[in-house]
């Protein structure tokens, strides 16, 4: 009796794929042909078509799941401690310093090398 249920639910969710795949494909074919329209129309309807077809393919067994990894995910980033202000600034500065440190040196070794490199050349 699964087996049935199963067959009919991935019958219906290639289906499914298979209206959010059209509903794309008409936003980009719509979007070339109707390039003389101004931009902000032709933005309304492809945003219409794109939440369209994310509502579809949220119905699908795939989408789905997709919706529960990212509540998970939610979750998960309410969980990170993040960097107080003070220490991100800190951060940034070592960072900042450690970058100008190796482009010195990376200047002055190419500088070296290129000195050396043209009094052998001539």
């Amino acid at each position: 009796m699964s087996t049935k249920v199963e067959n009919h639910d991935s019958r219906l969710d290639t289906i499914k794929w298979v209206l959010v795949t059209a509903l794309v494909v008409v936003g980009v074919v719509g979007n070339y042909m109707y390039s003389s329209e101004p931009v902000l129309y032709r933005a309304i309807v492809l945003v219409v078509l794109g939440a369209l077809a994310g509502f579809v393919a949220l119905q699908t067994a795939k989408g789905k799941s997709f919706w529960a990894l990212l509540k998970e995910a939610r979750i998960e980033i309410r969980k990170v401690v993040w960097p107080t202000r003070p220490e991100t600034i800190q951060t940034t500065l070592i960072v900042l310093a450690v970058v100008l440190v190796m482009a010195l040196i990376l200047w002055g070794l190419d500088t070296f090398l290129g000195w050396i490199i043209s009094f052998f050349i001539g």
